[in-house]
C-alpha cells in the first residue's frame, strides 16, 4: 500500500548507518543482514553493504523499497569493514610564502606602472611612434614633451634629428647615433605613408547635350 510504502520509507530513511535484517519478497535471497548504506525516497531504493571477509571490501546489494516486506535493527553501530571507507586524513597545512607573493606582486605593479610611463597622452601619434621605435633598441623615457634617450640625449618637437641636444660631457658618438636613429625612423614613417594608396575616383562620364529645337528641313 502507498501509506505503508512512505512509512517503510520513513523509518529506513531514519536508520541510514545501522545494521539491519531485511525480509524481501525475492525468493533467491529473502533475507539481507548487512549495514544500511542509503535509503533514497526520490528512487525509492535502498542500497545495504553485507560483508563477506574482515580484509575484503562489502558487496552492496540494491533492492527497490517495495519488495522490503519488514525489517529488523540489529545495531545502531556499523559493524568495522561494512563500508569499507579509505581512512580520514586531515591534509597538512604549510605556510604561505607571503614575501614571495609580494614581492611578485610588487613586481606586477612595477611592470604595469613602467608600460604607462611609456605612453604619453599629451603629444600627437607620430611622436608616440617615434618614442616607441626608439625604446625597441636604446634606454628611453618621457621627460614633458621630451623625449630622454640613454639619460644624456633630449629630442624635442617636432622631433627631427636635429632636434636632438645632448648634455655636457656627452660624447659626439652618442649624440650622433640617437640623431641616425632618428632620422631613420622618421624615413620609415615617410616610406609607410607613401606605401598608402589612395584609391582614383574614376571620371564621370561627359553627358551629351539635348537638342529641343526644331530639325532642320522638318
Amino acid at each position: 500500500m502507498p501509506s505503508n510504502v512512505l512509512s517503510l520509507e520513513n523509518a529506513l530513511v531514519g536508520v541510514i548507518g545501522a545494521r539491519i535484517r531485511l525480509q524481501t519478497t525475492h525468493s533467491s535471497r529473502p533475507n539481507i543482514e548487512g549495514t544500511l548504506f542509503t535509503a533514497c525516497p526520490l528512487t525509492n531504493l535502498v542500497a545495504v553493504a553485507v560483508p563477506t571477509s574482515p580484509t575484503t571490501p562489502p558487496v552492496h546489494h540494491i533492492l527497490p523499497i517495495s519488495s522490503i516486506q519488514n525489517f529488523t535493527l540489529i545495531s545502531t553501530t556499523p559493524t568495522s569493514n561494512s563500508f569499507a571507507s579509505p581512512p580520514t586524513t586531515t591534509p597538512a597545512i604549510t605556510s604561505v610564502p607571503s614575501a614571495a607573493l609580494r614581492a611578485r606582486a610588487d613586481a606586477a605593479v612595477a611592470r604595469l606602472k613602467e608600460i604607462a610611463s611609456k605612453k604619453n597622452k599629451a603629444v600627437g601619434k607620430e611622436a608616440q611612434d617615434l618614442f616607441d621605435g626608439l625604446s625597441r633598441t636604446l634606454p628611453t623615457r618621457w621627460d614633458g614633451n621630451d623625449i630622454v634617450v640613454m639619460d644624456s640625449v633630449v629630442v624635442t618637437a617636432p622631433y627631427r634629428g636635429e632636434d636632438c641636444r645632448a648634455g655636457s660631457g656627452v660624447p659626439v658618438q652618442t649624440l650622433n647615433r640617437v640623431r641616425k636613429v632618428v632620422d631613420n625612423e622618421r624615413k620609415r614613417f615617410a616610406d609607410r605613408e607613401r606605401k598608402v594608396v589612395v584609391p582614383a575616383v574614376p571620371a564621370v562620364p561627359a553627358i551629351p547635350a539635348l537638342h529641343t529645337g526644331p530639325r532642320k528641313g522638318g
